[in-house]
């Protein structure tokens, strides 16, 4: 019973840690699919999910940066976390339209590395300037009152609620982006420009506007993996760099602007850290990731659930 429970255990937190490379990675693959644009500052806008979910939860006191040197004491507006869920991924969305607008739709007929450079030149102005003016120590993220505590699951015991409800809300997301691109005419517009957008531009149809929104919709999922992901560790600039290449990974290993591959290559790596970490093997958590995903693409470079087209 206890080797069962210690696979049920691990499982679940490989879910938990999973759901947050999905939120990244769909965001992320809708982008880099529909719009072949190589995001890397997708990574800050995690980081400033996760900063806005401090902001709008409660009061974070401040003990260094700019602001403190400021006489500012504390930052926040104490609405809690419930009120965080909903606004940050309403402004993270809105961050994403002016960050396509003004910055990615000059740079979709460059070169990729054109691309790169200049997405990660904005995500190192970001984490900078967080941390000139907020400081780079890190900062407790509390839980949400309602989901905080353990909660007592068959075989496996106390497990912790809101690991449970990061999985919970990850899936919902997930399937309501799934619904929009598969079965909306929204989605049938974008998947149509994404096959041939000449074509549909002769049919009349501006994509312009889809791509927009495809645009924000990715950035308010790393928005709210933020806000989700913030109570499971410790918030410091350095947080949307370390999600950068998971989130990478994940889009790779499942198949660029496949939702369904990501779903399925997130749940992999986070059961595969995890089961690593919980067995004695931390200091390998990275390294077998990276294994996994070598090993993947040497059979099946377009990743598991991509087609031979993607590679071309």
């Amino acid at each position: 019973m206890t080797v069962l429970a210690d696979i049920l255990t691990i499982l679940l937190n490989g879910l938990q840690q999973g759901a947050i490379y999905v939120l990244l990675a769909v965001g992320l693959s809708i982008i880099l699919g529909t719009l072949k644009f190589v995001n890397f500052a997708h990574g800050a806008l995690y980081l400033i999910g996760a900063y806005l979910g401090l902001f709008i939860t409660g009061q974070v006191p401040l003990s260094n940066g700019q602001l403190a040197d400021w006489g500012i004491e504390a930052y926040g507006i104490g609405l809690g976390f419930t009120a965080a869920l909903v606004l940050v991924p309403i402004i993270v969305f809105i961050i994403g339209i002016l960050m396509e607008r003004f910055v990615a739709r000059s740079f979709y007929d460059r070169p990729d590395t054109d691309q790169i450079l200049v997405t990660f030149g904005l995500a190192v102005i970001v984490q900078e300037l967080l941390r000139a003016l907020l400081g780079g120590s890190s900062q407790p993220f509390p839980q949400p009152g309602w989901a905080s505590g353990p909660i007592s699951l068959p075989i496996i015991g106390n497990f912790p609620r809101w690991r449970l409800g990061v999985i919970a809300i990850t899936a919902v997301l997930v399937i309501g982006v799934y619904a929009l691109v598969e079965y909306t005419d929204f989605g049938l517009i974008v998947q149509a420009g994404t096959l041939d957008e000449e074509m549909v531009r002769l049919l009349g149809i501006r994509l312009s506007r889809p791509y927009l929104v495809v645009f924000g919709i990715g950035a308010a999922l790393a928005g709210v993996a933020g806000v989700v992901g913030g109570p499971l560790a410790n918030v410091n600039p350095n947080i949307g760099t370390e999600q950068l290449v998971p989130a990478f990974l994940t889009v790779v290993i499942g198949g660029v602007g496949k939702i369904e591959g990501a779903v399925v290559a997130g749940l992999m790596l986070g059961t595969l850290q995890v089961a690593l970490i919980q067995t004695g093997y931390a200091a390998w958590s990275q390294v077998g990731i990276y294994a996994l995903a070598a090993v993947i693409l040497l059979v099946r470079p377009q990743g598991l659930l991509g087609s031979e087209v993607d590679v071309a």
